[in-house]
Parts: structure tokens; C-alpha cells; sequence
């Protein structure tokens, strides 16, 4: 059973930064692929940021130059530094691992943290 945890998210001004983090225990996260989603009320879940295995990154355009995600093979945590955060941001924030083992592809999800950013 793979299990993600999400932490870290909160309220937030304006401006303002924070870093959720996702722990990932379990042999898989040698082989996945991380990636940070989110979704806003009202609206469809979307991509925020990946990792690959071997550290390339991707990023929606939103957040491009703002946001940063990183992980740490040892310890099998994702984070997703957020910076110069904006109303638009605020959203419940999910952990995601993707991976392959042959033709089997597996996809696993977190229970969400929520981000809100507000004056």
C-alpha cells in the first residue's frame, strides 16, 4: 500500500511563501515520478509541478519563476516552495507518484493540504 502525506500548508498573505512537503516512504519512490497538483473549489484538479527520477522538473506556466519542487531520495520527501504567493493560488495541494513496473503503470495520491492565500 503506498501511502502519501502531505504537510505544511496554512494561510498565508499576499506575497508570502510557504513549503508544503510530501512524505513518500516505500521502495517505489526510486522509481517515480513526483508531482505536486492542486485543485481550487469549483474547478478541475491540475498539474502544478514534476520531478522525475533523475531531478527534471516541469512547471504550469502559473507558477512558473514562483515555484520550485525538490526531493530528497534519502529521506523519500517531495516539497514545493511557493513563493510570492497570490489569491489565485489557494487551493488544496495533492501529492502525486507515478510510475511504471513493465506495462503496469501505478499512480497514487495524498490526501491533500490546503493552501490559502488571503489578506
Amino acid at each position: 500500500q503506498v501511502q502519501l502525506v502531505e504537510s505544511g500548508g496554512g494561510l498565508v498573505q499576499p506575497g508570502g511563501s510557504l513549503r508544503p512537503s510530501c512524505a513518500a516512504p516505500g521502495t517505489f519512490f526510486s522509481i517515480a515520478t513526483m508531482a505536486w497538483y492542486r485543485q481550487a473549489p469549483g474547478k478541475q484538479r491540475e498539474l502544478v509541478a514534476d520531478i522525475t527520477t533523475g531531478s527534471s522538473t516541469n512547471y504550469a506556466d502559473s507558477v512558473k519563476g514562483r515555484f520550485t519542487i525538490s526531493r530528497d531520495n534519502a529521506k523519500k520527501m517531495v516539497y514545493l516552495q511557493m513563493n510570492t504567493l497570490k489569491p489565485e493560488d489557494t487551493a488544496v495541494y495533492y501529492c502525486n507518484a507515478r510510475y511504471f513496473i513493465l506495462t503496469t503503470s501505478y499512480n497514487y495520491w495524498g490526501q491533500g493540504t490546503q493552501v490559502a492565500v488571503s489578506s
